[in-house]
């Protein structure tokens, strides 16, 4: 029986390349998305056509309530998990740190920390060995704005990656023994939508050209990383966070 992988906010950029890729290699997809059933929708439908099989499910990361309609989802359409990919996330709008708001501050914290917490401890209960579970694999989105630290821009979104690193750290050992890997992956700049979404159209024009390979990234080199990650060739590897950076 084909495995079964959940990738959250997997409508667009990343997650729908993730989704794409994992489709391709045989998983049966179950996404989340939190706004666009027209894209979620498109999604389903091309990946159908190309013989793969792929289902969208709307859902707010950061709202227990849908999490847990979201996995309840999986149980009754899927009937396992054996792989999550902790998309979803936010950036939030750019500002200096004294400009930041709580209500910037709340938000980007509560998709992009409280969702993956959220989303891993459902996991958890359905893919743990000592709890019915087949095991499986893990792999959350960093970024590599957690280690830049993302000044004059994105503080507040660098700091929601960094917890996401120390998460992934523990999980990853609390995890082990009950038969769960838990990896991340750790992009750089990248050519999705999230840029102009935050209103800087220009920037990966602009620091392209910085990057020590000279030029951004795409969403399929990034998928390519995590589907590697959720498969049995990285059977020994857990704890990892691999950078996707180009040398940024």
């Amino acid at each position: 029986m084909s495995k079964v992988l959940l990738v959250t906010g997997g409508s667009a950029g990343i997650g729908a390349a993730t989704v794409r890729l994992a489709a391709r290699q045989g998983w049966r997809v179950a996404f989340s998305y939190r706004s666009s059933s027209a894209l979620a929708e498109a999604l389903e439908a091309e990946i159908t056509a190309s013989g793969g099989e792929a289902k969208g499910f709307k859902a707010d990361a950061a709202d227990e309530a849908q999490t847990i309609a979201l996995f309840e989802w999986i149980d009754a359409e899927f009937g396992r998990l054996d792989g999550v990919v902790t998309n979803a996330g936010i950036t939030g709008p750019t500002s200096a740190i004294e400009n930041i708001t709580v209500e910037v501050l709340d938000s980007v914290l509560a998709i992009n920390v409280r969702g993956v917490f959220l989303t891993v401890r459902e996991a958890v209960k359905r893919m743990a060995t000592d709890r019915g579970g087949r095991g499986g694999s893990i792999v959350n989105l960093s970024s590599v704005a957690a280690s830049l630290g993302g000044p004059f821009d994105w503080v507040h979104y660098a700091a929601s990656k960094g917890a996401i690193d120390s998460f992934t750290i523990g999980a990853s050992k609390e995890l082990a023994g009950r038969g769960i890997r838990v990896n991340a992956v750790r992009p750089g700049l990248i050519d999705t939508e999230i840029h102009a979404k935050a209103g800087l159209g220009d920037r990966l024009a602009k620091l392209g050209p910085s990057v020590p390979m000279g030029r951004v990234g795409t969403a399929d080199e990034v998928a390519e990383a995590i589907c590697w990650l959720l498969s049995d060739s990285a059977s020994y590897v857990t704890t990892a966070n691999i950078p996707v950076a180009g040398g940024r």
